[in-house]
C-alpha cells in the first residue's frame, strides 16, 4: 500500500494491476470534456497531498467529445461502459474499483474532489456509507433548480424516511463514500438515476451504518443530464415498488375500512345520505372500495413474501405474520365461507324478487352479496398464487 497510482505517464516500479489502492474515486462521464479533467486533477491531487494510495476511475458512458482523452491525460484510468445510464456507469465503476474505500461523484465539477477528508473520516470510524449533504455544505447560487431544491429532493427525502425509517437529509446527493464490498452486499440493480435511492434503501435494509457530512455543491458547467419529470418518476417508482406495504397493503386496508363504513351506511339508510339537496347512496362506493381494497391487500401480501423469498426485501415482522396466517388451507376456507355466504344471499334475493316479495334493503344486500363473492374468489386465487411464490 506504499505505492500510489498517479498519472499514467509516471514510471512505476511494479505493475499497477498488482497494487490494491486504499481509495478508488469513481466518476461517471458523458460528454464532460470541460470538467472531467478538472475533477480528475483534484482527485489525484487529494491522493497526493494526503499520501493516500489510490486511483481515479472515469467510466465513459458513450461520450462523443474529447472527454476520454482529457480524463486519460489528467491521470485517470478510463473504463468504457456501452450500456447507457447513470446507474449502469456506476455499477461498472464499482466493479472496477480496487480500493478499500470507494468514493463516487459526478465529473461535472459540482463536487470538490480536492478535499475528501471529511467524507472519508466516518468510514475510518466504522461507518459503512457516507453521504455528502449538499444542504448542510452549502449550495451555490443557481447550482440546483428551485423545483429540485424545494420540491423534488424534499419529497423523495420524506418518502424514504416514511417508508424505510432512515433519517437521511440529502438522499439524492451524488457524492458518497463506502467500504469496499458494500455494493456486492447491497446487490444493486438500477441502471438510472434511481440508483441513488436504491443504495440508501438497500443499505438501510441490510442494517448498514449511514453517516452524513457537509459537502458544498457548486454550479455545474455544461448541460445537465438530469430530466426532472422522468428521473423524478423513476425515483418515486423505485421507492413504491420497494415498499409493498405502503404501495398495496396499507392503502388496501384503508379502502376496506372505508368500504365497510360505506356498506354499513347504505344498510342503515336505504334511502341514502342526504347531502343538501342531493341524496347519496353509498352502496356502490362500498362495493368498489371493498373489492379493490381486498385485492390490494392480497397483492401486498404476495409482493411482500415474493420479495423476501427472492432477497428483494428484508424479512420483518409483517412478513412473518403474513406467512403465519396466509396458509392455503386457511385462505381457501375463508374464501369458501365468503363466496358461499354471498351466493346464498344472491339465491335468497333472487327467490324473493321472482315471487314478487319485497326484499328489505334489496339493492344493498345484492351489492354486499356480490362483493362477498368477488372477494372470496380473489382470496382463493391469491391463496394458490401465494403457494407458488413461497415454493423453492
Amino acid at each position: 500500500m506504499a505505492i500510489r497510482q498517479v498519472a499514467a505517464d509516471r514510471p512505476r516500479s511494479v505493475s499497477a494491476e498488482a497494487i490494491a489502492p486504499s481509495v478508488s474515486i469513481v466518476m461517471p462521464c458523458l460528454n464532460e470534456e470541460a470538467t472531467v479533467g478538472i475533477c480528475v486533477v483534484k482527485g489525484m491531487g487529494w491522493l497526493e497531498r494526503t499520501g493516500t494510495p489510490g486511483e481515479v476511475i472515469v467510466i465513459d458512458n458513450g461520450s462523443t467529445d474529447a472527454s476520454v482523452e482529457v480524463a486519460t491525460a489528467a491521470g485517470a484510468r478510463v473504463v468504457h461502459e456501452r450500456r447507457r445510464g447513470y446507474g449502469q456507469a456506476y455499477l461498472r465503476g464499482f466493479a472496477e474499483a480496487r480500493g478499500d474505500y470507494v468514493i463516487m461523484g459526478d465529473s461535472d465539477d459540482t463536487y470538490d474532489f480536492s478535499d475528501l477528508d471529511t467524507l472519508i473520516e466516518p468510514l475510518r470510524r466504522g461507518a459503512d456509507m457516507v453521504l455528502g449533504n449538499r444542504f448542510a455544505g452549502g449550495i451555490a447560487a443557481g447550482a440546483m433548480p428551485w423545483a429540485h431544491r424545494y420540491v423534488g429532493s424534499p419529497i423523495i427525502n420524506f418518502v424514504i424516511r416514511l417508508f424505510f425509517g432512515t433519517r437521511i437529509r440529502d438522499s439524492q446527493s451524488g457524492l458518497r463514500a463506502f467500504r469496499r464490498g458494500v455494493t456486492e452486499q447491497l446487490r444493486l440493480r438500477s441502471s438510472g438515476m434511481e440508483l441513488a435511492s436504491e443504495m440508501i434503501v438497500s443499505a438501510t435494509r441490510a442494517g448498514l451504518t449511514i453517516a452524513e457530512v457537509p459537502a458544498p455543491y457548486a454550479l455545474r458547467r455544461g448541460e445537465s443530464k438530469l430530466n426532472t419529470l422522468r428521473d423524478g418518476w423513476r425515483h418515486l417508482r423505485f421507492l413504491l415498488l420497494a415498499a409493498p406495504d405502503f404501495l398495496f397493503t396499507l392503502p388496501g386496508a384503508a379502502m376496506v375500512l372505508l368500504g365497510l363504513l360505506a356498506t354499513g351506511a347504505s344498510l342503515a339508510g336505504p334511502a341514502g345520505l342526504q347531502l343538501g339537496p342531493i341524496a347519496w347512496r353509498p352502496v356502490f362506493a362500498g362495493t368498489i372500495l371493498l373489492s379493490v381494497g381486498a385485492n390490494a391487500v392480497l397483492l401486498g401480501v404476495i409482493a411482500k413474501l415474493y420479495g423476501v423469498r427472492y432477497g428483494l426485501l428484508r424479512e420483518d415482522r409483517w412478513a412473518r405474520l403474513y406467512r403465519r396466517w396466509f396458509r392455503l388451507e386457511a385462505v381457501l376456507g375463508l374464501a369458501g365461507l365468503l363466496f358461499g355466504t354471498g351466493l346464498l344471499m344472491e339465491l335468497f334475493l333472487f327467490g324473493a324478487w321472482t315471487t314478487s316479495a319485497v326484499a328489505l334493503h334489496g339493492l344493498q344486500l345484492a351489492a354486499l352479496a356480490q362483493t362477498l363473492m368477488i372477494v372470496g374468489g380473489e382470496l382463493a386465487l391469491a391463496g394458490f398464487l401465494l403457494v407458488t411464490v413461497e415454493q423453492p
